[in-house]
């Protein structure tokens, strides 16, 4: 078994909570639309949004982690994962800042396809790392069909 890397497990946890952290701060003065707004039946309470993006934001860490450990060929992986990183980011502005929920639905199904693309990659360089992708693929499966009821229902 490979020795950690302690530094990069660090940097590989920091880089998607501080993507996240940083998405909540610009967009924390909105998050009440969330209770003024038309939901669905099947909508989740609000206290579990950050619950959930805490952890799958730390599996993001790990699973970044075991990718970047590799020494093999990982160009493409670390690229679909900065890309999706960086849709997740503007996903949340766009739904609570600006409220378009239409715009953000269409930025949810990218960034569904960009973690697909993203869980490929991965998967080609370490199944475990891909794996721990598979709950932030369901979650964010989930989340486009909210965002597609909310769009509906406003």
């Amino acid at each position: 078994m490979k020795k950690i890397n302690w530094k990069l497990l660090l940097f590989s946890l920091i880089v998607p909570l501080v993507v996240g952290g940083l998405s909540t701060l610009i967009i924390k003065d909105n998050l009440d639309i969330y209770s003024s707004i038309n939901l669905p039946d099947f909508a989740p309470p609000s206290f579990l949004f950050g619950i959930v993006w805490t952890v799958l934001y730390v599996l993001m860490g790990v699973s970044f982690y075991l990718i970047l450990n590799k020494s093999t060929k990982k160009n493409e992986a670390v690229y679909y994962f900065i890309l999706q990183l960086f849709v997740n980011f503007l996903w949340p502005i766009v739904f609570f800042n600006f409220r378009l929920f239409w715009l953000a639905f269409a930025l949810i199904v990218l960034l569904l396809y960009l973690i697909i693309m993203m869980i490929i990659s991965f998967y080609k360089i370490s199944k475990p790392s891909a794996i721990l992708q598979i709950p932030y693929l369901i979650w964010t499966a989930f989340a486009t069909v909210l965002n597609l009821a909310i769009a509906i229902l406003n």
